[in-house]
């Protein structure tokens, strides 16, 4: 006879092999097919709400991999929340104007933007944004995020303009617009101003110049032939000098030198001079700082005055102590300008080519007159010593060039009108990281102005108008909302295509001169503007969302971009934060920490991952990973995470394949039926899903991997599902213990498959599909509830019990596994083992006798009696409390339960069983 066809031997369809490259389409079709996004949107209806507001990502390029990690980390949250059972909605966006949009559309059609049309120009921009959201589209479902996908916002719909136009003119009508004339960020390659967040900081090389500035007015003070000297990286700014800047508190010193009296401070002298070439000879003259205010020295290349200031700003720290002021390009140049009523002299126009205000230079770009101006400064006799410095400098956030500081007329929002409630705001916010709230706090604190405006064509238009007769600005609230309601209808493209008189009340004049004819602004609004009404255009207008969000999630770089823009657009306009929680992730950079980039090769494709192993494991790389710092990426980490994905699927595996012939209603057993083994396992489940879910709570993702995976390898591979192969596989089909295991197999893997639904989803449908259900139960395991904790299955005195029995299953392992290395044995059921037991011990495992045997999967276990001295040969163990000797079982191996026992030949119908065996075999063929 063939027993091995007598054994309840595993059986399902679930494969061991994954591939969910291609599964994964299945999975995702038939959510698609049966609407369960809009299932969980509809069950969720009355429950109570948890809103995650989407940050919206640039729909300018294929998505990367920290978009990736973005949108998934997003998706866990929701899933969690849904199965929770709350309504959580998922309502994508997208950026869809801006300067991101505009270059890439420009670069990718080959537009010359000054050769057509801004509506035309507009029309580019909106076909180029809509393709690439299509494809990020498909993208990020391929991911397994669900959402509103038919829906999503977008910052260029007529409706999200028309509410960003009316937010804008909250802001107007509490007095925090203006417009001014300050330097700003500037990119001449884009031709725009920039705001903070839109500028990065990387290492430039500059030209360094010191600079001797003759004194033509020394009030009694500095001689004729005295020279201030400065110190500058930027000799561009030099035409634009109007002052030199001195500390008020410093010492100066006039210093005899080979190239004349030269006033440097004090504390910088030595250093200056060195750097020069110059020594420094006898000190003429001391001076604070105030005694020499109000001094005025030549300018080295043009007919005019620079005038000695004094500024605070000014550091002792390096160059002269004497700093270059350039009032129109500089902030605090600026401010000391205002404060000593020097004009504003900016002689660059849009493209950082110099004007006829520069004089020689004119028709030069600023960086290519560098060498031109320091040539002119040595003829003039002014140019002291030259150099090259090495030093972290702004540059634009999209072309990458570095950026000028640069005086012009621009719109602002005044957040020093709003500062002390919008840091009160921040302390109002849970920040997750608690680093987040002090690294916003200062941002906000140290801000005092926001520019607004761009000077390109793909944006919502600011909209002002201009008097034609007197240049004054109409802008008020029946303007606003005239403009607001043709954007509505028409989108922004209106502003574009009407002229400025249909926009306007019936009958609007200039308040100042009374003048009917006006000019539209040509300025659109700053992309962080337009994404910073989000929540206003996007959450508050939609009634099923609702205002403030429980939670944004994005990079740690948001935090001076959309976090900031969101925070002060509502609190100018509603007085506190949008949003009740952030949570900020890292970076995503390789293996070794490296930033990605081409030039290294170190780029891991989403697409690419996902082509190769599957969305899952992209999402199980997210999800393991702790996005509190920057996240490592490689193929060996992704490799490495495989073979986790592996031990869980396999565990999922072992116990669909146990569960071929159960039915949960049929096959429920009582709680008397159930095996120490059984009642363990039930309840370190329970353990499990408190633990899991108190880390999906505090949005732990890493801790619930972590969990899971050492609960499917240690408490289930390791040792119960190991321990019940003897009672599932080899027992009567319907025995009361493989019916007992069974019940707690299914609540396992009931359980197991909701706490994996958010991280893994596909995995967790297939399984969901394949495992036995309770009429009822939802078709998908999305729309499944979250696994409750069963407190009446915690046991104390068991969990310690098992605390002092597990320890014990090791020694006994460790030995087992000495005596096979020996090849003393081969299976560990070719083996009895004697434990000789701590008097601590010895007790607990007379009471386990019985199912020792199991839990070790060996053939025979004997306890010593008290006091018996183990033999030499036996291998202690002090943490577990005994002493472990192995030798081989007594008997025969039965070919069927393969376990060494006397009962073994003594049945004649079944000559090479034992009993237990030869009973169940007699039964099932008489059932047969």
């Amino acid at each position: 006879m063939e027993y091995r066809n007598t054994l309840n031997l595993p059986k399902t369809p679930f494969p061991m092999r994954a591939n969910l490259p291609e599964r994964e389409l299945h999975l995702q079709a038939f959510w698609q097919e049966r609407g369960i996004y809009q299932e969980l949107v509809r069950l969720g209806r009355d429950r109570p709400k948890f809103i995650l507001h989407d940050g919206p990502p640039y729909a300018n390029g294929d998505i990367h991999i920290g978009t990736a990690l973005n949108k998934v980390l997003k998706d866990i949250v929701i899933k969690f929340h849904s199965m929770q059972g709350e309504y959580a909605p998922y309502i994508p966006g997208w950026d869809t104007h801006g300067l991101p949009i505009e270059l890439q559309a420009i670069r990718a059609l080959g537009i010359d933007r000054k050769k057509v049309t801004p509506l035309e120009l507009r029309r580019r921009c909106r076909e180029f944004a809509l393709h690439w959201l299509d494809i990020q589209r498909a993208d990020f479902q391929r991911l397994g995020v669900l959402g509103d996908w038919d829906h999503p916002y977008l910052t260029m719909d007529p409706g999200y303009e028309s509410v960003q136009i009316r937010l804008f003119g909250e802001l107007v009508e509490r007095g925090y617009i203006y417009k001014g004339l300050k330097p700003v960020y500037w990119c001449a390659e884009c031709e725009t101003a920039l705001a903070e967040a839109e500028v990065e900081y990387t290492d430039k090389i500059s030209d360094s110049i010191y600079v001797a500035f003759g004194v033509e007015d020394g009030k009694d003070r500095l001689p004729a032939d005295a020279r201030v000297v400065i110190w500058t990286t930027t000799p561009w700014t030099i035409p634009a000098n109007l002052a030199i800047a001195l500390h008020p508190e410093a010492e100066y010193r006039l210093v005899a030198t080979a190239a004349g009296p030269l006033l440097l401070a004090a504390e910088l002298a030595a250093p200056a001079l060195a750097a020069v070439g110059l020594e420094g000879g006898q000190v003429l003259r001391s001076f604070r700082g105030t005694e020499l205010e109000g001094l005025v020295c030549r300018h080295p290349l043009y007919p005019r005055g620079s005038l000695l200031v004094l500024g605070d700003h000014v550091t002792l720290e390096e160059g002269t102590g004497c700093v270059h002021t350039a009032p129109g390009h500089g902030h605090e140049d600026f401010e000391l300008g205002a404060r000593y009523g020097l004009p504003v002299l900016n002689p660059l126009d849009d493209r950082g080519v110099f004007t006829g205000a520069a004089g020689p230079f004119a028709g030069l770009r600023y960086d290519r007159a560098n060498p031109v101006i320091v040539e002119a400064l040595a003829r003039a006799g002014a140019l002291l010593g030259r150099g090259r410095l090495r030093h972290q400098y702004a540059h634009c956030w999209r072309c990458k060039e570095p950026l000028l500081y640069r005086a012009t007329e621009q719109w602002f929002a005044s957040v020093a009108g709003f500062r002390d409630r919008a840091l009160a705001a921040i302390d109002e916010v849970t920040w997750i990281p608690s680093w987040g709230r002090e690294r916003i706090f200062n941002m906000v604190a140290d801000r005092d102005d926001w520019c607004i405006s761009r000077q390109r064509a793909w944006g919502v238009p600011i909209p002002a108008f201009y008097c034609r007769a007197c240049g004054a600005i109409l802008m008020n609230r029946e303007t606003i909302d005239s403009v607001a309601r043709i954007f509505q209808q028409e989108g922004s493209d209106a502003w574009f295509a009407r002229e400025a008189l249909e926009f306007l009340p019936e009958g609007a004049s200039c308040d100042r001169c009374g003048g009917s004819g006006f000019d539209k602004e040509k300025d659109i609004m700053d992309v962080w503007f337009d994404s910073g009404s989000s929540h206003a255009a996007a959450m508050a207008a939609n009634p099923e969302l609702g205002w403030p969000a429980d939670l944004y999630l994005e990079g740690s770089d948001q935090h001076r971009g959309w976090f900031q823009s969101s925070l002060l657009t509502a609190v100018a306009t509603r007085g506190r934060a949008p949003y009740r929680a952030v949570l900020t992730h890292g970076f995503v950079v390789d293996g070794e920490g490296r930033k990605m980039s081409k030039s290294l090769g170190n780029i891991v494709s989403p697409q690419e991952v996902i082509g190769q192993y599957g969305a899952d494991i992209l999402r199980l790389w997210v999800a393991s990973s702790d996005y509190k710092q920057d996240i490592r990426v490689s193929p060996d980490i992704l490799k490495q995470l495989a073979e986790g994905y592996r031990k869980i699927r396999n565990t999922l595996r072992f116990i669909l394949g146990n569960l071929y012939d159960y039915d949960p209603v049929e096959h429920a057993v009582p709680d008397d039926w159930l095996s120490e083994l059984d009642l363990w396992a039930r309840e370190n489940l329970q353990r499990l899903i408190r633990e899991v879910t108190a880390s999906y709570q505090a949005y732990d993702y890493h801790l619930v991997y972590h969990t899971i995976h050492n609960f499917c390898a240690v408490d289930m591979s390791a040792l119960y599902l190991d321990v019940l192969k003897d009672t599932l596989y080899t027992l009567g089909q319907d025995s009361r213990e493989r019916r007992a295991a069974q019940h707690v197999l299914y609540q396992v893997a009931g359980a197991l498959v909701r706490l994996l639904a958010p991280v893994m989803p596909h995995t967790a449908e297939e399984v969901w599909s394949q495992l036995p259900r309770l009429p009822g139960e939802p078709e998908s395991v999305l729309l499944a509830a979250w696994p409750a904790v069963r407190g009446e299955y915690l046991d104390a005195a068991r969990h310690e019990r098992w605390g002092q029995l597990l320890p014990v299953r090791k020694a006994v392992s460790r030995a087992l596994e000495l005596e096979r290395a020996e090849h003393r044995i081969g299976s560990s059921l070719e083996a009895k083992v004697t434990l000789y037991a701590d008097p601590s011990r010895h007790q607990l495992l007379h009471e386990c006798r019985a199912f020792l045997p199991n839990l070790f999967i060996v053939s025979g276990v004997r306890l010593a009696s008290p006091g018996e001295i183990p033999p030499a040969t036996g291998l202690g163990d002090v943490e577990a409390g005994v002493s472990v000797l192995v030798e081989k079982a007594d008997g025969e191996k039965c070919e069927r339960c393969w376990v060494f026992c006397q009962s073994v030949a003594h049945d004649p119908e079944h000559p090479a069983l034992c009993r237990r065996c030869a009973q169940v075999v007699r039964r099932s063929c008489a059932g047969a």
